[in-house]
């Protein structure tokens, strides 16, 4: 089952059913947000499943409409966005460190001693995976910022004038609620692009906190259920109409050094991300970039990433923003 969130004409706000095979969205009736339908279902001991099958459907909407119009929305978010917390790992895939490795290449030249990276890299292929579906060893991790620097699918990704570059990183998202006893639910699995400022951290490794906090994309549809083990498409960056580089997704457990388990564990591991009523996007990390194949992202370039299991795929467009003035005053 796969879910979106978008606007009607009016502005309001609805979610919708995605039928796989039409290019028609089945609106879901008195239901204005996934939180809002996620929370229901904890409450009546549904799955999301039962909870959309018992909830009438509107006409079909179009969905092909929705997009043209940029009214879509991520598919998850909070009614209040500082309680959205947006975070993820890194170095988890089979082609994540060479990806990491040829970035800082680019910029330090090949005799750059990378093994932080492949320290960790190697420790999740040994330990990552426990074959008992235990938990294994502990993973990257990072702070990319709250629900207000999710961007909704085909809108622009700012990059801030500070900025050095701004990258794509196609991903697998998953998304949480917290329940009212302080246990994570797994609501479903989004694409996203983590965007990201690989030139400011292939400067210096202590720099990738900074790089980091920048907007992010997810959707536009949540896929319920359990991930595939072998999931694969293609990234894009489109200049002009036109593709300057295109690279393949993959990802699933089947090509990760971590299983979706072992992440989870560290992650929700923090009390402080046990909150009731919290919401967490955590991205799982990518296998390829664009920056390390040598691809210099401008202002109007559109990434586009493709993956047919999660439905349509997820595209924005990097806009380059003017200085913002900001004065720290003292009380």
């Amino acid at each position: 089952m796969r879910l979106i969130q978008y606007k009607t004409v009016a502005g309001e706000r609805r979610v919708g059913l995605v039928d796989a095979q039409t290019v028609a969205v089945q609106c879901l009736e008195g239901v204005s947000s996934v939180y809002e339908l996620a929370t229901q279902a904890i409450a009546k001991g549904q799955t999301l499943s039962q909870a959309v099958a018992s909830i009438s459907q509107r006409s079909p909407v179009d969905y092909d409409a929705i997009i043209a119009e940029k009214r879509l929305l991520a598919p998850l978010d909070h009614p209040e966005p500082t309680r959205f917390w947006i975070t993820g790992t890194g170095l988890t895939h089979l082609g994540s460190a060479d990806a990491r490795d040829k970035m800082h290449d680019l910029a330090h030249g090949d005799d750059k001693d990378m093994t932080d990276s492949m320290k960790i890299f190697r420790m999740g292929l040994e330990g990552g995976k426990p074959a008992d579906g235990g938990i294994g060893c502990q993973p990257e991790w990072f702070y990319k910022g709250v629900g207000t620097c999710v961007v909704a699918p085909e809108a622009d990704m700012p990059s801030p004038s500070f900025a050095l570059a701004g990258g794509e990183e196609a991903e697998i998202v998953g998304l949480y609620l917290i329940g009212p006893d302080g246990n994570p639910w797994r609501i479903g699995f989004a694409l996203g692009n983590e965007f990201s400022d690989h030139v400011t951290e292939a400067l210096n490794y202590l720099y990738l906190a900074h790089s980091k906090l920048r907007s992010c994309s997810i959707g536009p549809e949540l896929l319920t259920g359990e991930l595939p083990s072998n999931v694969e498409g293609k990234v894009s960056v489109i200049r002009e109409g036109k593709p300057i580089w295109t690279g393949q997704f993959l990802s699933g457990e089947d090509n990760m050094s971590h299983s979706v388990h072992n992440l989870e564990h560290y992650h929700f591991r923090y009390d402080m991300f046990r909150r009731p009523g919290d919401l967490h996007a955590y991205f799982f990390g990518a296998a390829i970039l664009s920056v390390a194949h040598g691809v210099k992202t401008q202002s109007g370039d559109v990434f586009d990433i493709d993956v047919p299991v999660f439905g349509r795929p997820l595209r924005n467009t990097m806009r380059n923003e003017a200085p913002k003035n900001f004065t720290v005053k003292s009380l």
